[in-house]
């Protein structure tokens, strides 16, 4: 049982994306995780549209779809789909247990509270590592820069390498 919840917490932070500077699960996902089909997620939403304000629930741009569907893994999940998807804050996926009533639906709903303080606790305990490390840096007065530099380097986000655009030429042009 252990390994299960271990497995549905993994699928649910790989599940969470950051979207107009909010963390969020898609509805496809949240459809996935509770076993229902996305459009009855959807029509139980709609059913109580007043208990879902923009802060707990919005619908993705056609730019914004597009965008995440180009950053991850098309999967099953985008297979066929014509509208763009609502995204679900930590609010409105609480807000789901309320509606969505099942027994599997409060369980995912307590593993889904549970990924987001972890994010929560992850993000925290990263500033204040970096803001250790600036107070080290100022008290050392630059003697361990490289090693400063390194750690830096160690919890920063890996950039993605960009892509050229454009020809290579062999020679430049006269």
């Amino acid at each position: 049982m252990a390994m299960k919840t271990k497995a549905i917490a993994d699928r649910i932070r790989q599940s969470i994306f950051l979207i107009r500077g909010q963390k969020v699960i898609l509805d496809a996902h949240l459809a996935e995780l509770y076993s229902v089909p996305t459009r009855i997620l959807i029509q139980a939403v709609t059913r109580n549209a007043s208990r879902f304000p923009r802060d707990f629930m919005f619908r993705l741009s056609k730019r914004e779809f597009a965008n995440l569907r180009s950053q991850i893994e098309i999967s099953s999940l985008w297979g066929g789909r014509r509208s763009a998807p609502y995204a679900f804050t930590e609010h409105g996926v609480a807000m789901l247990s309320s509606v969505l009533r099942s027994k599997r639906a409060v369980a995912v709903n307590v593993e889904i509270m549970r990924a987001f303080v972890y994010l929560r606790r992850v993000v925290t305990e990263h500033a204040e590592l970096a803001q250790r490390i600036d107070e080290l840096e100022e008290r050392y007065d630059g003697k361990f820069q490289v090693v400063f530099d390194a750690i830096r380097g160690l919890i920063a986000p890996p950039e993605k390498p960009r892509k050229r655009i454009g020809y290579l030429s062999a020679s430049p042009r006269p």
